[in-house]
């Protein structure tokens, strides 16, 4: 008999059927055993009686966790349409034959059967091979991977091609000290800090690329919004007027990301209590503008033109009561603040850049990049920077480069901020921090 996933049991009511998965929960009633079995679709309730003596004698063998196979009857559960409420559905199993398939050789440090682990952080990550079996600490990871889906798909209905870069470098892409070094045979390399270089050649082979991956920064941060390798969702694109071209292709794909985990997510989302409000048109000012405002709304003075962690949360929650809406953008960066290959404004103090907030968080960089190859060369000399030490990335403009820009998203801070978890941590499988390289 091939195995039968639970979701499509329902089906079945009437015929017997094969199950496998984990044994979430064992209930003894009387001399009933239930026991609610979990496959990757979903949840059913199994019901084991005495007259079946060999499943019955297994079934008290049965822990949580416990890897089982049985077979069975579907049958409509007592209550009728009351059970779609419950996890467990309307129907049940009654179980004729039940097989151990493996069992923990430990007991688990924790209950991944509560529907809340009331964990501290340290624990729930030093123990991450057991918590994340968690059904509420699962739906983080499904609405990650929604979020993977989703901006794939808006970027290729942009006709942008995904490209994968290299993650060992020669340079330090952004520049300073926030960078691994490694030893690469006879010679020292870095793990990359941004694509950035990689996706900008890409616009000369296909004019608009996007890729996901991985980002290493070597910043020695002990917050609840970093982590020292994240997966970035970086993008550029050709061909740009200017840097509002940019802006406005991220609007829509915040747009069709937060449609799709909303729509597709709403379990998931249930369990956090988190609501998503449409992205039509995210409002838009200058960091400037925001410093003003942060000075006279919130009492709040910076001493220099740029904004603090404080400053993004108050201008967040100045654009939710103003705008209703939990985005964003602050733009025209000063050029002290941004990379060499930004593009200056008018007012060469200025960048042509912005910063993307949500729910008062920077989730995205971006902006346009100068493209003429003797700007360029230029600009890096004006940084104290030798141009030589950036040949292969200034080839990319010697041979001809058009208008272009992009940005770079922090995918992990996106289902921090919809979920409101308190650390980043909590969004990455396995996280990697200043102390943390294990498990």
């Amino acid at each position: 008999m091939q195995r039968t996933l639970i979701k499509d049991a329902v089906k079945l009511v009437g015929e017997k059927i094969k199950l496998a998965g984990w044994a979430h929960i064992r209930r003894d009633h009387g001399k009933l055993i239930f026991i609610d079995l979990r496959d990757r679709s979903g949840f059913v309730q199994l019901v084991l009686i005495p007259d079946k003596e060999a499943a019955y004698q297994v079934a008290k063998e049965v822990r949580s966790e416990y890897i089982i196979e049985v077979e069975g009857l579907v049958k409509d559960r007592p209550g009728g349409a009351a059970n779609e409420k419950i996890s467990t559905g309307r129907i049940e199993i009654e179980v004729d034959s039940l097989r151990i398939i493996a069992h923990p050789e430990e007991d688990l440090p924790v209950d991944v059967s509560s529907d809340d682990l009331d964990l501290k952080l340290e624990t729930l990550l030093d123990n991450r091979n057991a918590t994340l079996r968690n059904e509420k600490i699962k739906a983080i990871f499904r609405i990650y991977a929604e979020l993977l889906l989703a901006y794939s798909e808006t970027m290729r209905k942009g006709n942008f091609v995904e490209i994968k870069t290299p993650k060992i470098v020669c340079a330090a892409t952004e520049g300073g000290a926030n960078f691994f070094k490694i030893n690469y045979f006879e010679k020292e390399a870095y793990l990359a800090q941004s694509p950035q270089f990689y996706k900008q050649a890409g616009v000369g082979i296909f004019e608009r690329v996007f890729e996901v991956g991985s980002v290493f920064r070597a910043e020695p941060h002990y917050t609840t919004r970093h982590v020292n390798e994240y997966i970035g969702l970086d993008a550029e694109m050709g061909f740009i007027n200017s840097f509002e071209d940019i802006m406005n292709e991220l609007e829509k794909t915040m747009a069709h990301i937060m449609h799709s985990i909303k729509k597709n997510c709403k379990n998931d989302l249930e369990k956090y209590g988190a609501k998503i409000l449409p992205v039509s048109s995210i409002p838009r000012i200058k960091l400037t503008e925001a410093l003003e405002i942060l000075s006279k709304e919130y009492g709040k003075k910076m001493e220099t033109v740029d904004i603090d962690n404080e400053g993004e949360r108050l201008i967040g929650q100045w654009a939710k009561e103003k705008y209703h809406s939990d985005f964003i953008f602050l733009t025209h960066y000063p050029t002290t603040l941004r990379p060499f290959y930004s593009m200056p404004s008018a007012d060469p103090e200025y960048t042509e850049t912005f910063d993307l907030l949500f729910h008062g968080v920077e989730i995205a960089s971006g902006g346009q990049r100068i493209h003429d190859y003797k700007q360029l060369i230029e600009n890096i000399k004006k940084r104290k920077l030798k141009p030589e030490q950036f040949k292969d990335y200034l080839d990319i403009f010697k041979f001809g480069m058009p208008p272009h820009g992009g940005w770079g998203l922090g995918s992990e801070r996106i289902v921090q901020k919809i979920l409101g978890l308190k650390s980043i941590k909590e969004a990455v499988l396995f996280p990697r921090d200043v102390k943390r390289l294990t498990p």
